[in-house]
């Protein structure tokens, strides 16, 4: 990943001006959530490690900048849809920690009722659309609301996530073309962190400079940092206002990197050495976002303390609501059943 040239313009994401004008609220919001996301997938961890989460888990650690980077770059109303590793894109948009960890437990209080788990996280209200178990099937519907939002004259964007190997599935190539076709408002991120489960890109693409794949079809390509949250903001943020003042797509690679297993039951160590988990530890998004909240006097050491302790506590007390919360009742397995 390190030897990888980065080509998007500001991906480097030093401190100036643009990054301290989105204020002090907005940049320790940043930082807080993806302490956040990074508590809420140890605990997750843990409790499947414990048995108290079954199926898979599929956790976000490592990756934490680039759903928080997108998503500040976005609008409330505009929609976001994303594959299976989608817990860092819902606590980012500001789902309830409670009601995601009960669902990962499978209880009544969870946000799918507990029929969801830990692939298919949703929040209608928040404009999260999920949370799509099946490598690509997401890519389709993000172009889809995207079609829904030129047709009815909306003032949004639907920011559509994938992984790396999603990028050679049919359904990214049909999407691309139909979005390039019919000027639609979407921005495709491919969130590559090197590996599709335990293939090596280079293994199973014969492309591996993902945003170029979008050339294709006439759609702009960008790559981007995605070990650094101003650098995905930037990106994205560029991408957004093109897709809603000119409704045109983009397609947007960010190249980060997951600290843990493909899921929890994947040996990772089979496919990749420690070492180079250790090297990509280095440029950890957290880390790099506490040191430019000290070194522009944002924040004091004792406040970023007071915040790791605050997410914790928050995790913590979303891990008791999920395990006094109640299983679903028998007759619930006909909720929802539309025939």
């Amino acid at each position: 990943m390190s030897d990888y040239a980065v080509k998007a313009g500001k991906s480097n994401g030093s401190a100036g001006e643009e990054y301290l004008s989105l204020g002090r609220n907005k940049l320790i919001e940043m930082h807080r959530t993806m302490l956040l996301i990074r508590r809420f997938e140890e605990a997750a961890a843990k409790a499947y490690s414990q048995q108290k989460i079954g199926g898979f888990l599929h956790l976000y650690i490592g990756q934490e900048a680039v759903a928080v980077g997108s998503i500040a770059a976005l609008r409330e109303e505009d929609y976001i849809i994303t594959a299976y590793r989608d817990h860092g894109h819902a606590l980012t948009r500001g789902a309830d920690p409670n009601k995601l960890m009960a669902e990962l437990f499978g209880k009544y209080t969870g946000t799918s009722k507990g029929k969801g788990g830990s692939m298919h996280f949703f929040d209608v209200a928040r404009n999260m659309l999920g949370g799509h178990a099946i490598v690509g099937g997401q890519i389709p519907l993000g172009t889809g609301i995207a079609f829904k939002i030129k047709y009815r004259r909306e003032d949004r964007v639907c920011v559509t996530y994938m992984g790396d190997a999603a990028t050679n599935q049919g359904s990214f190539h049909e999407s691309l073309n139909l979005a390039a076709l019919w000027k639609l408002p979407v921005v495709y991120i491919v969130e590559n962190n090197m590996y599709g489960m335990g293939t090596a890109i280079d293994r199973a693409s014969a492309v591996t400079d993902l945003y170029k794949k979008g050339s294709a079809y006439g759609i702009e390509g960008m790559v981007t940092d995605g070990m650094n949250v101003f650098a995905v903001y930037d990106s994205v943020k560029e991408a957004v206002k093109k897709a809603r003042e000119l409704s045109l797509p983009t397609l947007i690679e960010v190249r980060t990197y997951r600290y843990r297993g493909h899921s929890m039951s994947d040996p990772d160590s089979v496919y990749r050495t420690k070492q180079e988990v250790d090297e990509e530890k280095r440029r950890d998004p957290i880390e790099q976002m506490k040191a430019f909240l000290l070194t522009e006097k944002i924040a004091t050491q004792k406040e970023l303390d007071n915040f790791d302790e605050e997410a914790k506590k928050e995790v913590s007390s979303a891990v008791e609501f999920a395990e006094s919360s109640p299983q679903p009742p028998l007759e619930s397995m006909y909720d929802d059943i539309y025939v």
